[in-house]
């Protein structure tokens, strides 16, 4: 068969030269004298247009038999790639003399008409449809084609009005249609499907012979005195041009393997080969790398280990412990530590009187006793001889009385219960980490301080430890009650919410009320909200302590409102409170629906600090508070150091005016220049102002004086219990 196909590819040559061979002499002699003729044409319809890859000369059949007949008619051709969309659009283009293909006279895009030639030659149309689907009829089709054929696309439209035809920019796009089903069929010249579906992507396309027909394969020219002299001349050359020559031409093109794989053609025909390949390489590769990173981490474990741990023990020593205490000081820098330095006293006379292989045997079963005790937030090193270093978690004198039942007593009584009259005592040295250490991490540092502790102790003789700053063992302990005391409190009723009436000065009535919280510890009786608050702060604990406040304060207004008396209360909402991913204003909405109250019943207070530190969350949360009916203030106005600029950036509804700060020193007279400033901008703005910390009548009467009659106080009354504000409330109503 190949070799059949090779002679009928000779024989179509041998028969161009021949036909040429005569017109070669005429030709010639008239090339020098022949017009320059440009013809555009489309490039992506091989065979019968396309452009020879190795050269970029622009070739096909309708190239060979174009060129015959304008050499007939005495023209030299050059032809052009057509860069245009359509033909139509080509049309309006004076750079071409003529254009192909056309099956009728079109007018271009501007509204020119067109004048065409003689037929060159017909090409057939055929049909593609995805595998043997079976067409409808030709006036029900739904047809797709380029829009590059713009010529063709008219003439059918005049041959079957009914046919819903689609346009589309590439053949990759109508292929992408008709698998869709949003076409029936693809339409384009035979010779074209000829090339295409030798693309191994299309091999699910299938040529309908059935319905082929055939369309005339003329050039054309606009439709003016110069187009039509083009076209009557060129139509001599085309009658010409002899069947045979025409036939040969379309045989010599048909007859070659044009289509040429591309990358992506490789990859779908031998894509699940590729495939594999590409998994086994990649498999061999990972194992490889992981082999390698596996012997790279066994080197670095055990250079790690050399530099890092204590051989005879296996704990860490002094180098890995400073790593160590470093990287839990910065990932947990809210826990409160302590560390501790420890020696046995006498281990030289062990020793010398046990022998070494016992002494080593005793502080392996130091460090294994110790290590089942600690948590994945401590650490424990050996740094020399006996000397042990750890870094404990604090949590009260319990934990310490385990460890020394657990570590201890067992170390005490190592010889004794193997039958030997020898008792080991431990000398500790304790330093309590302040907050600088955590600031800045100096673990040598705290090491010295503890060993100072621990030369005290192993001095006294009567004692075993001896802490470096004892202070601050109480004052940690007092913050783990604290801390830990908030749930228990809240179960058990020791935290309450008390209020302080804020009053108008105009009229003695009290305007409403800011909640204030108060602790009743069970172990450590009252505490001060000034050492209970930022302790909770410190902890992460603020949230729980505050909502457990809005809560109450929300049933307090349900049962008032209740009872026919509608109050507003004021609610602390802490710049801890405001974080991303929690929704402060959808929380608050959620209470007042709950409870059954109004959005204005509650007023959040938000101190101006707080806006200070963390501007763009706090202004967002506050815009939406006031969207949802809520009455927002900036509590503490005149204590941070950008009130001013939080004035302009900040949308709140009432200022709280913080008049101790600005009456608690310095001369007084500027005080009152000063508020009496702020009172005026304030107003001046819109917003209305409430004076906090007003303890004397004189600060009533000058406020009042300047047009500020809002007020809350000690003057007026001190924070107090919900049951006696209820009174207060009923005896000035009724006044």
């Amino acid at each position: 068969m190949k070799n059949h196909t090779q002679v009928i590819r000779l024989l179509v040559r041998l028969l161009w030269g021949l036909l040429l061979l005569p017109l070669a002499a005429s030709a010639a002699s008239a090339q020098s004298g022949s017009e320059t003729l440009t013809v555009g044409v489309p490039i992506d319809r091989c065979p019968i247009f396309y452009q020879e890859p190795d050269s970029g000369e622009v070739i096909g059949i309708g190239v060979d038999l174009m060129r015959a007949a304008a050499e007939e008619a005495g023209y030299t051709v050059r032809f052009r790639a057509v860069r245009e969309h359509t033909l139509k659009d080509a049309l309006d283009n004076p750079e071409y003399d003529v254009l192909m293909p056309f099956g009728s006279a079109i007018r271009s895009t501007a509204g020119q008409s067109s004048v065409v030639t003689e037929n060159l030659f017909q090409t057939p149309f055929t049909f593609v449809t995805k595998g043997n689907r079976e067409m409808p009829a030709l006036g029900q089709l739904r047809v797709g084609m380029l829009r590059s054929l713009g010529g063709a696309i008219e003439t059918l439209h005049s041959l079957f009005p009914d046919m819903e035809i689609r346009e589309y920019d590439s053949m990759a796009e109508s292929v992408k249609a008709l698998r869709k089903n949003e076409v029936d069929a693809l339409l384009h010249n035979s010779f074209v499907w000829s090339y295409v579906l030798q693309k191994p992507a299309y091999r699910d396309l299938t040529v309908q012979p059935s319905a082929m027909f055939l369309m005339d394969f003329r050039a054309g020219a606009p439709d003016t005195p110069e187009g039509r002299a083009l076209v009557e001349r060129l139509n001599r050359g085309i009658a010409a041009v002899s069947e045979t020559r025409r036939q040969a031409v379309i045989l010599d093109y048909t007859s070659r393997r044009l289509y040429r794989y591309d990358f992506s053609d490789y990859l779908y025909e031998y894509g699940l080969i590729l495939l594999l390949g590409a998994l086994l390489l990649a498999a061999v590769i990972v194992i490889a790398v992981q082999r390698l990173r596996a012997v790279r981490r066994e080197q670095e474990e055990t250079l790690r280990k050399m530099m890092d741990y204590d051989p005879l023990t296996g704990l860490l020593n002094m180098n890995g412990f400073r790593k160590r205490v470093e990287e839990l000081l910065r990932t947990y820098p809210d826990e409160p530590y302590y560390l501790s330095y420890n020696n046995i006293r006498g281990f030289k006379f062990i020793n010398d009187s046990l022998g070494r292989e016992d002494g080593d045997k005793l502080l392996r079963f130091w460090a294994e006793t110790s290590e089942r005790y600690l948590s994945d937030k401590e650490a424990i090193a050996r740094i020399t001889a006996d000397h042990f270093v750890v870094l404990r978690r604090i949590e009260g004198e319990e934990k310490m009385l385990r460890d020394e039942q657990d570590v201890f007593a067992p170390m005490e009584n190592y010889f004794i219960e193997q039958g030997k009259e020898n008792r080991v005592l431990i000398c500790s040295g304790i330093y309590i980490l302040v907050p600088r250490d955590f600031r800045k991490i100096d673990v040598d540092h705290m090491v010295d301080l503890a060993r100072v502790a621990e030369k005290r102790a192993r001095a006294s003789l009567n004692r075993n430890y001896e802490f470096y700053n004892p202070e601050q063992w109480e004052y940690g302990k007092r913050v783990l009650d604290i801390a830990n005391g908030l749930p228990r409190a809240i179960e058990d009723g020791e935290l309450q919410v008390w209020y302080q009436p804020q009053m108008d000065y105009d009229t003695g009535k009290i305007t409403g009320a800011e909640a204030l919280c108060r602790w009743k510890h069970g172990k450590l009786d009252w505490l001060s909200p000034g050492e209970f608050i930022p302790i909770l702060e410190d902890a992460g604990l603020i949230y729980e302590l505050d909502s457990y406040v809005w809560e109450q304060v929300c049933r307090d207004l349900q049962r008032w409102n209740a009872q026919g008396c509608y109050r507003c209360v004021s609610v602390n909402l802490s710049r801890d409170d405001i974080r991303e991913g929690r929704d402060i204003p959808a929380c608050f909405e959620k209470l007042v629906r709950r409870h059954g109250l109004r959005p204005e019943q509650l007023r959040i207070e938000i101190t101006e600090t707080a806006y200070a530190e963390s501007p763009q969350l706090l202004i967002a949360t506050t815009e939406k508070l006031r969207a949802l009916g809520f009455q927002v203030e900036m509590d503490d106005f005149g204590s941070g150091y950008s009130s001013l600029h939080m004035l302009k950036e900040v949308p709140v509804d009432r200022v709280k005016l913080d008049l101790n700060f600005l009456t608690a020193s310095g001369d007084q007279e500027k005080c009152r220049t000063i508020i009496s400033s702020v009172i005026s901008m304030v107003q001046n703005l819109g917003l209305r102002l409430i004076s906090e910390g007003v303890e004397t009548a004189e600060q009533a009467r000058f406020l009042q004086s300047r047009g500020s009659s809002e007020m809350q106080g000690f003057y007026f009354y001190k924070p107090m219990p919900v049951q006696e504000f209820e009174e207060i409330l009923a005896k000035n109503e009724s006044a």
